[in-house]
């Protein structure tokens, strides 16, 4: 079983006009896109104590990337970037 990913530079701006939830989505979402987190994110406890966050507020946030497909959830296991996504990302960059 893959180990969860570190969280790499994600800073929550509590004065943006983006409502912080927002804010984690869009961070977690890039660091998919880029490889950084590449099978299973950091948990739920990892991510509020890293960004400061109430546990609902990350819940929220990863709710948005189940969403858009990017992970999905496994209860008492994590939450793992999806299958497809790996490889859709893995096409697109092969592609051009």
């Amino acid at each position: 079983m893959a180990s969860p990913a570190k969280l790499a530079d994600v800073k929550i701006d509590p004065q943006s006009p983006v409502h912080p939830y927002e804010q984690l989505a869009r961070q977690l979402h890039e660091q998919i896109q880029s490889g950084k987190i590449d099978s299973q994110l950091p948990s739920i406890t990892y991510l509020t104590e890293e960004t400061g966050l109430a546990v609902g507020t990350v819940r929220r946030a990863i709710s948005i990337l189940v969403k858009e497909g990017l992970v999905q959830t496994a209860p008492g296991r994590g939450t793992f970037v999806t299958r497809w996504r790996q490889g859709c990302y893995l096409t697109r960059l092969t592609s051009t």
